[in-house]
């Protein structure tokens, strides 16, 4: 088994190419060993000291470091750790990975679907290709509230993301909204 990777433009996070499937749809985040338990191949990667959170893709997997750690001292051993679970046949994860957006019911529905549909079709495969996923949160009064994963989260370019990119592109197709905020992240 050979896997690659890949750098991202987070400099805290790697993304794990294992060359075959880690989700079979949606994404799973964990954002610290608290909650992994669900997931035997996060549970290894956790087992490494200095990393600090883990995210899956449908085919990567996507590891932050904590600060002050070296990816030269921690990449062998999540290496070793995804090869390991790919050699034990267990499953990525036990049970279904969680919806990618939260439900929303009201008013605003449609005006929601309608965000949900760019994110899903313009915004989300991008932000894949970088080992991340930015999901949709909330929409209030005129402003969407987005979760931002993986290599998204805590990533210094991801404020400009969403204001210049995710932002501009929302106002652009749905004039009812006015603004895009990140939420804190989900432990």
């Amino acid at each position: 088994m050979f896997i690659q990777t890949e750098s991202t433009p987070n400099p805290a996070t790697l993304k794990f190419l294992p060359g075959q499937a880690v989700l079979e749809a949606g994404t799973a985040d964990f954002p610290s060993a608290e909650g992994a338990d669900r997931s035997p191949l996060a549970t290894r990667i956790f087992a490494v000291e200095g990393v600090r959170a883990v995210f899956f893709g449908t085919d990567f997997v996507t590891v932050t470091k904590a600060d002050g750690v070296e990816w030269d001292h921690v990449k062998p051993a999540i290496l070793g750790a995804i090869m390991e679970h790919y050699q034990s046949g267990q499953p990525a994860i036990i049970g279904e990975a969680a919806a990618a957006h939260a439900d929303h019911d009201g008013p605003d529905s449609d005006i929601v679907n309608q965000i949900k549909q760019l994110l899903d079709t313009r915004v989300r495969p991008a932000v894949a290709q970088d080992g991340g996923d930015i999901t949709f949160h909330g929409f209030d009064r005129g402003v969407v509230y987005l979760h931002m994963q993986g290599a998204c989260a805590g990533c210094p370019s991801s404020t400009l993301t969403l204001k210049m990119g995710i932002e501009n592109l929302l106002r652009h197709y749905i004039p009812e909204v006015t603004e895009v905020r990140p939420v804190a992240e989900e432990v």
